[in-house]
């Protein structure tokens, strides 16, 4: 496998959300280019947008808490809902289709407040419990991810 370009990465963040047991997954729309209807969680992209347009947090030009502004702005973009302070899981690599270095860092966190409302990259939600979760076709890795937030919840 080619890699296009190996100083840069595209940084990713997702979000599990718990409500009362429960945890929310949706279903990828059948256009996407990866992962076409499979369930997942919510999550997306780094933009630069998300820093660079605000005040720097130190003298040297660097920003604080980012990561968090990311996951916030991409949970409210793509399901339309609050959370609190996400939780830091784990981190996962890949190597993209188009050979691109990939690096996906995944949250856990409370649903916070606000009415379900999917955007156009997906179709489909449901709140599942941990065995719930097992009935969906979902993308390799995130009952796993699931799994973990479940048993750090029920310590």
């Amino acid at each position: 496998m080619e890699i296009k370009n190996q100083e840069m990465h595209r940084v990713a963040v997702t979000a599990i959300i718990y409500k009362d047991g429960k945890y929310l997954i949706t279903k990828r729309a059948p256009n996407k280019k990866r992962f076409p209807n499979k369930w997942t969680v919510p999550g997306g992209g780094l933009e630069t947008d998300d820093y660079i347009n605000d005040k720097p947090s130190t003298k040297a030009g660097q920003w604080y808490y980012t990561i968090e502004k990311t996951l916030r702005r991409e949970v409210k973009e793509e399901v339309n809902v609050e959370i609190d302070k996400p939780q830091y899981l784990l981190d996962l690599t890949f190597i993209s289709d188009e050979g691109v270095p990939c690096i996906v860092l995944s949250y856990y966190a409370n649903y916070v407040s606000g009415e379900i409302k999917l955007d156009e990259d997906s179709v489909e939600y449901k709140w599942v419990s941990l065995s719930e979760a097992k009935n969906y076709d979902l993308i390799d890795g995130i009952w796993e991810e699931i799994e973990m937030v479940d048993k750090i919840l029920k310590k």
